[in-house]
C-alpha cells in the first residue's frame, strides 16, 4: 500500500489600505488558481517606521490559503500587483490541518 504524502499548505499574508484593493488582489489571485481562497479582515492597526518616520495606519489584512510550491509564483504576482511600494508579503507552513482541506486547496491551485 502506498501512502500519498500529505499536502504541504502555505499561508500568505499581506495588508492593503483599503477594502477594494484588498478585494482586487483576493480575486485575482483566486482566478488565476495561485490561492485557493481569501479571507480579507477589517480593522488592523499598524505601527511601523518609515523613511526615519513612526508611522500609524489603519489597513485591511488579506491571508490567501495555497501551497508551499507556488510560495514564489504568489510572492512575485503581490509585488508586481500591489499598491504599496514595499508591501508585506510574509508565509507560514500550519502544523496541522484538516486532511481532507488540505486535498481542496491543492486540487484548487493545479
Amino acid at each position: 500500500m502506498t501512502l500519498d504524502k500529505p499536502t504541504e499548505l502555505l499561508i500568505v499574508v499581506t495588508t492593503f489600505v483599503s477594502l477594494e484593493d484588498a478585494k482586487k488582489m483576493a480575486h485575482q489571485l483566486v482566478e488565476s488558481r495561485l490561492v485557493a481562497c481569501v479571507q480579507i479582515q477589517e480593522g488592523i492597526h499598524s505601527i511601523y517606521r518609515w523613511e526615519g518616520k513612526i508611522c500609524e495606519a489603519n489597513e485591511i489584512m488579506l491571508s490567501a490559503k495555497t501551497v508551499t510550491n507556488k510560495w514564489i509564483d504568489v510572492s512575485n504576482f503581490i509585488k508586481s500587483h500591489h499598491p504599496y511600494d514595499l508591501p508585506e508579503v510574509i508565509a507560514y507552513a500550519p502544523e496541522k490541518y484538516e486532511a481532507h482541506y488540505g486535498k481542496w486547496v491543492e486540487s484548487e491551485v493545479k
